[in-house]
């Protein structure tokens, strides 16, 4: 007769090796946000009317230290890991583009 506990531990492999990948797709994100807004001028956050650079500065760091302090329990999946994963996305996605726009002179102000 097979092994019928096999098809579990293969389960719990396949469990934890998603939830590392999803871990280290998190920080690999949040570390370029911050990285990124890092090496921006203040005054490019107040031309285009978001927050101000230590906001996003102590925002994405934030999410840096959620994402780090989630490394013992191997999952991001929580309120907080969410939550640092979408700071770091809208910042990517909404303002880094028009920083870039600011920045290189083809915003529309």
């Amino acid at each position: 007769m097979a092994n019928v506990a096999a098809p579990y531990l293969f389960y719990a492999d396949v469990i934890l090796v998603i939830n590392l990948a999803l871990l280290v797709f998190a920080l690999v994100i949040e570390m370029m946000a911050l990285g990124h807004c890092l090496v921006q001028r203040p005054d490019a956050f107040a031309a285009i009317n978001t927050l101000p650079k230590g906001g996003w500065l102590a925002l994405t760091g934030g999410a840096v230290l959620v994402t780090l302090l989630s490394l013992p329990q191997r999952s991001v999946i929580g309120m907080l890991g969410l939550a640092a994963i979408a700071v770091s996305g809208v910042y990517l996605l909404d303002v880094r583009p028009a920083l870039r726009d600011a920045v290189d002179g083809h915003g529309n102000w």
